[in-house]
């Protein structure tokens, strides 16, 4: 056969085939047009489930888990609720958090849409992001009780929540804690007094002094015993609440040293100490300092406000270092669901354990850090004239 003869062929070949491929994808898409006609519910479903799946929230994910709750998680699906107390316009209203939740297919979930309203003399109520507002009298697109602005910001007015709160929960339970633990321990002084400390006390005792020595007696010198009971008082408390927010399990799972509220209140403590015990040095150098007349009017200003910024400072820093471990150890732990892929899981874990073991360590480092710049901080108000 030619060589011409043959080449012909082939490119007849060719030509044959790249036809029926032209021909084959001119076909599919009116074939797969028709399909998706008849089956669009179906496959809208399944693309809104895989967008779901992609759009996961690491940010909404952690905040959920570090803001307070009017329920206390115990495992799985399982809760314990808690009461809600509200104060409204006819008075005080009282129920059970479990009516906010609804069944579903999966079974029952903690509703935090406000789809579900509760009626209680004569009013209506939603709960939603753990916040309890006043129903609307209809439902919005989404099936809501609220009224909802263009950053779904809800509108409703809201009732005084003076709810027993997982918070709540938790900080009755570290006070339990601290008088167990301290009652045992002045026991076991008084029993063995003069002797070597044993049991609880034995554990107690070297933390103790810590404060003690370390802390009160270098900043407030020989005044150091009357601020004992507060500086003691302050650094368990923080102590004892930030080992509780590393357990993810009751009785922890609580973020109450990185509820800004609950720092706010240690740090007037600190504030109130400070200035109802400031001698007269200390408020000669603030109105009165040793400095030029003409520059009182920058001193004086500047003192005043350094009054406040020492409580402010006490108050964020706290808040914020808690608050920052829980949601990096959070964040670690959805890298498995951000990435959608089991093969991170060990890298994820790995190193949410390692910060786990870092925030052991931070617990014990911001109860003393806070209870070091409170003696400070008392101990330049009632410092004596050198």
């Amino acid at each position: 056969m030619d060589c011409s003869h043959v080449f012909d062929f082939k490119v007849n070949r060719l030509v044959v085939v790249f036809t029926l491929l032209l021909a084959f994808f001119s076909v599919t898409p009116s074939l797969y047009a028709q399909e998706t006609a008849v089956d669009t519910t179906h496959s809208a479903q399944a693309e809104h489930e895989v967008e779901a799946e992609k759009k996961f929230d690491i940010g909404k994910f952690a905040l959920h888990h570090i803001a307070d709750s009017h329920s206390w998680h115990v495992i799985g699906h399982t809760y314990i609720n808690l009461p809600i107390i509200l104060y409204t316009t006819e008075g005080v209203v009282n129920f059970s958090s479990a009516d906010f939740y609804y069944d579903d297919a999966e079974g029952h979930h903690y509703d935090d849409e406000a789809k579900v309203v509760v009626e209680r003399k004569g009013l209506r109520f939603v709960k939603m992001h753990e916040k309890i507002y006043y129903a609307s009298e209809k439902a919005n697109a989404h099936g809501q009780y609220v009224e909802l602005d263009e950053k779904h910001h809800p509108h409703n007015a809201r009732p005084l929540d003076l709810s027993i709160t997982k918070n709540v929960c938790t900080l009755i339970l570290s006070i339990v804690i601290l008088l167990v633990v301290f009652l045992n321990v002045a026991a076991g002084y008084k029993k063995r007094a003069g002797k070597s400390p044993k049991g609880l006390q034995s554990w107690m005792e070297p933390i103790i002094l810590f404060v003690r020595d370390d802390i009160a007696k270098p900043n407030l010198g020989h005044k150091y015993e009357r601020f004992m009971p507060y500086l003691l008082t302050v650094f368990f408390f923080i102590w004892f609440n930030n080992m509780l927010g590393l357990v993810p399990f009751l009785p922890g799972g609580a973020n109450l040293t990185g509820n800004i509220a609950v720092t706010m209140i240690l740090a007037i403590a600190t504030f109130c100490l400070t200035v109802f015990n400031g001698n007269k040095y200390y408020w000669k150098h603030i109105f009165m300092p040793d400095v030029p007349w003409w520059m009182y009017i920058v001193m004086v200003p500047v003192e005043l406000f350094g009054i406040f910024t020492k409580p402010i400072a006490l108050m964020i820093r706290l808040f914020a270092n808690i608050t920052a471990g829980h949601i990096l150890v959070l964040s670690l732990i959805c890298l498995v669901f951000v990435f959608n892929s089991l093969y991170i899981a060990p890298v994820s874990i790995a190193f949410a354990v390692f910060i786990g073991a870092i925030e052991l360590l931070v617990a014990f480092i911001q109860a003393f850090i806070f209870t070091i710049l409170s003696a400070l901080f008392i101990g330049m108000a009632i410092e004596e004239h050198h």
